[in-house]
């Protein structure tokens, strides 16, 4: 069983992580990048803080599973003498008086089932980073939990006394749990939590009912879209690439980075994604948030990553309280990339708003001041297409006119002149087309290799990565362009490694990579669809799928040895690719009849 076989649970304001034995270790308030209120995941071996615990004495069986269609996992243990219970999570989520209620709240319902279970309830949670939490007793039903960003409350109809020592008791009725704001409630405290679960239910339902899913891996595409709905900030629209920091690429490696910010090219292959299915609700957020951020640039650097709230500067310092994932420090917070320079986030930028302008669904559409605005973003593009950065992969310590950041610039000035094209301005949609056209001149002069026949990952080197296969994606080279052809030959034969693809295979800022990156593999299934060999993309996709935590999901990265999975969870990136790769190889749903 892996550290990361963890099932998240969330509501679009604050996420949790439930490991195999039903106990919290991950999850920050007040919001995806706040501090760790539960933090046992990264705490190495670190017993008794971190977590919330409720066990069965002497259990000998759990098993999990979510309720259909929504993020409300129920964890089921059994005792030897086959006394039971449920235990029912989730975090409040529904509508409300006509606005989104999605508290900073976890909510956990324990039902007896069988028998006369004893349990014991642990709440140990941490603070500043692995610091302890001041709490204390309040009234008779309640412990307040004094955070650096707010006090919480866990209002429960259990013993508070058994809970705030830890000590057992048997399970003879339903108990409730509610951890949040340092409120009271109004009513009945069962009665309450009862009727968020039913609500909550039926809003994650309802959400899952409106999407336009594939008629082959329905439960791959319903659980990786959830999960991606659970990646977003709702308040302002913001897509964070992971829930996690500091989960390391492989053992030892260091390579331990805080993705629990909105990342302007992950963000744009999740929007993406999720527009494949019809999912508008993430797409309109996250225009919003993009407005917002290409105002505050006045036209000038786009940052690769941006806090939820919009934030620029995202200083990253250690934690040196928290030990690491498995003992395996450091623990990062916040990301330095913040102020690296990677020009393909203008592409993106564009890519992502391009629906706007075409899409009659949309409570707003995109207007021509939309279409100045990022006309502000294109002249940047066209000015940076060829000029050095660090690149997709976000090299530290050196730059290169990187393909694949030219690529995207291409497709800022391309996807311009189409947005200009839907608006009726024929004059800037030359005018962007015209720019497009010498962008796509100077990639294919100055990236294509006629000697090893395939196009370099850099316009100086002769590289090979993973990346130049989303020159197809982009629409930049046709399946059925040779270059394409040999380029594709060339990544495979030198990137594959059995079942996985490698970003790259030369040493990096922390030397040589060990692990695969899970994207790069679908990007590989995409690619070997299009070019003719389908039977060999279902195959590389259904063994990728059984590479899938018992939640259904991926982590960033996998030992292509081992099939260990390594970096953030759950990873954005490869949900993408699961969701990108079943509408794609899916048979029709004419074909059910």
């Amino acid at each position: 069983m892996s550290d990361l076989d963890l099932w998240p649970i969330g509501n679009c304001q604050v996420s949790a992580l439930i490991d195999r034995t039903g106990r919290f270790v991950w999850g920050c308030v007040p919001r995806v990048d706040g501090d760790p209120l539960f933090s046992a995941l990264i705490d190495g071996d670190e017993p008794d803080r971190g977590d919330w615990v409720i066990e069965l004495e002497n259990c000998v069986a759990t098993t999990q599973a979510y309720e259909r269609n929504t993020p409300i996992l129920v964890t089921r243990h059994t005792d030897a003498n086959g006394a039971a219970v449920e235990v029912i999570d989730f975090c409040p989520y529904f509508r409300r008086m006509g606005r989104s209620y999605r508290p900073v709240a976890f909510a956990r319902i324990v039902r007896p089932v069988a028998g006369s279970p004893r349990i014991r309830v642990k709440l140990r949670p941490t603070c500043g980073w692995g610091g302890e939490c001041g709490q204390r007793i309040g009234g008779t039903n309640h412990i307040r939990f004094q955070t650096d960003a707010l006090t919480l409350r866990l209002t429960t109809t259990a013993p508070v006394g058994m809970v705030h020592e830890g000590r057992g008791f048997r399970v003879e009725r339903p108990l409730h749990f509610f951890l949040g704001p340092d409120e009271s409630f109004s009513g009945d405290v069962a009665a309450t939590i009862d009727a968020m679960l039913s609500e909550t239910t039926a809003e994650w339902r309802e959400w899952v009912r409106g999407l336009a899913i594939p008629v082959e891996w329905q439960d791959v595409v319903i659980r990786s879209a959830i999960t991606l709905k659970l990646c977003q900030h709702e308040e302002t629209g913001a897509i964070v690439a992971a829930l996690t920091t500091s989960i390391p690429e492989h053992a030892g490696s260091q390579r331990n980075w805080d993705y629990r910010y909105c990342w302007i090219r992950d963000a744009y292959y999740t929007v993406q994604a999720l527009n494949r299915l019809g999912a508008l609700d993430v797409l309109e957020g996250y225009l919003a948030y993009l407005r917002n951020i290409v105002d505050e640039a006045k036209g000038g650097h786009i940052q690769p990553l941006y806090g939820v709230l919009g934030e620029a500067r995202i200083e990253e310092r250690f934690a040196p309280d928290l030990a690491g994932y498995r003992g395996m420090g450091p623990v990062r917070v916040g990301n330095q990339a913040y102020e690296q320079v990677q020009h393909d986030a203008y592409g993106q930028i564009v890519l992502s708003n391009l629906q706007g302008f075409v899409d009659q669904r949309l409570l707003r559409m995109s207007t021509a001041a939309d279409f100045e605005a990022l006309e502000k973003v294109g002249e940047r593009a066209w000015a940076l297409h060829d000029q050095p950065d660090a690149g997709l992969w976000e090299l530290r310590t050196r730059q290169s006119v990187h393909t694949y950041s030219a690529a995207m610039c291409w497709a800022a000035c391309d996807r311009l002149a189409n947005a200009a094209t839907a608006l009726g301005l024929s004059e800037r949609a030359t005018f962007w087309q015209d720019r497009a056209d010498a962008i796509r001149a100077t990639i294919e002069r100055s990236a294509w290799r006629e000697e090893t026949q395939r196009m370099s990952a850099t316009f100086a080197g002769d590289d090979l990565d993973a990346s130049v296969l989303q020159l197809l994606d982009l629409r930049f080279l046709s399946p059925n362009d040779p270059r394409f052809r040999s380029t594709l030959d060339a990544i495979e034969q030198g990137l594959r490694r059995g079942s996985h693809m490698l970003r790259y295979a030369t040493e990096d800022d922390f030397g040589l990579p060990e692990t695969a990156f899970n994207v790069c593999t679908f990007w590989l299934i995409e690619a070997l669809h299009y070019t003719g060999r389908g039977a060999d993309a279902r195959a590389l996709f259904e063994e990728m799928l059984s590479r899938r935590t018992a939640a259904g999901l991926l982590s960033e990265d996998i030992d292509p040895q081992t099939g260990e999975l390594w970096g953030n969870y759950p990873q954005t990136y490869s949900l993408v690719g699961m969701i990108n790769c079943a509408v794609l190889l899916s048979k029709p749903w004419s074909s059910v009849r």
